[in-house]
């Protein structure tokens, strides 16, 4: 936590600039986040591929099922 306030730093991974941002400094619309570090918000496009590829895995999101 940071000491000028209650709440956890949160990261996030900016799909615009390519860059991660402390604390959410841009729009909505080219964040991904939030994450509890700098790593994890520079991986946010790797975790976004591993979710995806489990979910197309998943047979319960199967929508080719008859």
């Amino acid at each position: 936590m940071s000491p000028e306030s209650d709440h956890p730093v949160e990261y996030f991974y900016n799909t615009k600039t390519r860059m991660v941002e402390k604390g959410r400094q841009s729009s909505w619309e080219h964040l991904m986040g939030p994450y509890a570090t700098r790593e994890e918000a520079a991986g946010a496009l790797e975790i976004a591929k591993h979710r995806n590829d489990a979910w197309e895995d998943d047979d319960r999101w199967d929508d080719d099922r008859g």
